[in-house]
């Protein structure tokens, strides 16, 4: 596979490697993004491999609660102008509080808004507006109590991130201050148990070279590829992560002395994951000036 300057940008990007460094890892891995990563972290060439996918849309994210129940819906546009858009704005909440009787974004489209379905609402506000729009994800979690954050709100309850908490047992404040946290580091599970097997194995592996590089014995090796593993998991599951309220405790164990215990959350941030194709200013310029 021949392996393009756009690629190592790409990788450069998400690495922090060198441009050759970079390129070496793509062409050793055939141009696998993700095991070119890999491959420099074996290395000691790349950052922590925690990422956030990069953002390239604009829009809204909306929270929406009914009892236990709490969801969370983005709305793509095309640019922010839009996305402060008051017409805009009103659609979205009504697509939010639509979203408390679905359990999915597909059956979200086809739920009933304004006597048509949401698909038809937006729609015709792609019509009315003359941007194209779309309705991405929806989140939905319950519990015997929930709380939501919407970080940089530009009206109440919608914003750039909207994080949504279940909690079993009665909050008492410690929801929301979970939610900002949630905002803040975005993990990846709930716990241990709930990250992609595919994740673990994979920066077991990485953790593994790293540290047979090293040197050492078998036995140091292998205890050296546990504590590792185990601030990982620290890192990336939020009952394990440090409270950023008080970091003098975990997330889990602030909970239980809230008398309460988190079940679920989820955190949407606005065009997270979509590519947009980036323009070249220059070459546009030279392109309209006939060179």
């Amino acid at each position: 596979m021949a392996i393009t300057a756009q690629m190592v940008k790409e990788l450069r990007e998400v690495s922090g490697a060198g441009m050759m460094d970079a390129k070496k890892a793509l062409t050793e891995t055939g141009g696998d993004m993700q095991a070119a990563m890999d491959w420099l972290r074996t290395k000691g060439l790349a950052k922590a491999a925690k990422k956030s996918g990069r953002t390239a849309a604009e829009g809204l994210v909306a929270v929406a609660v009914d009892g236990g129940t709490a969801v969370a819906v983005e709305v793509n546009s095309e640019t922010d102008f839009v996305a402060r858009n008051a017409d805009f704005q009103a659609m979205v909440g009504g697509i939010a509080r639509a979203a408390l009787t679905v359990d999915n974004v597909e059956a979200l489209k086809k739920a009933p808004l304004e006597g048509k379905t949401v698909e038809e609402v937006v729609t015709e506000k792609v019509a009315t507006i003359g941007e194209n729009m779309m309705l991405r994800r929806m989140a939905r979690v319950e519990g015997e109590s929930v709380a939501t954050y919407v970080h940089n709100a530009v009206v109440e309850n919608m914003g750039k991130i909207g994080v949504i908490v279940a909690l079993k047992g009665a909050d008492n404040g410690i929801g929301r201050q979970i939610a900002m946290h949630v905002a803040a580091t975005s993990p990846a599970s709930l716990s241990e148990a709930d990250l992609d097997p595919a994740v673990i194995e994979r920066e077991k592996a990485v953790l593994s070279e790293q540290a047979r590089a090293s040197g050492k014995p078998e036995q140091v090796i292998e205890k050296m590829i546990q504590g590792r593993m185990a601030k990982f998991f620290e890192e990336v599951t939020l009952l394990n992560q440090k409270f950023v309220i008080n970091p003098d405790t975990t997330v889990g164990q602030a909970a239980k002395e809230a008398g309460v215990e988190v079940v679920a959350f989820a955190r949407l941030a606005v065009g997270e994951g979509i590519e947009r194709e980036e323009e070249d200013f220059a070459a546009e310029v030279a392109k309209t000036a006939g060179r």
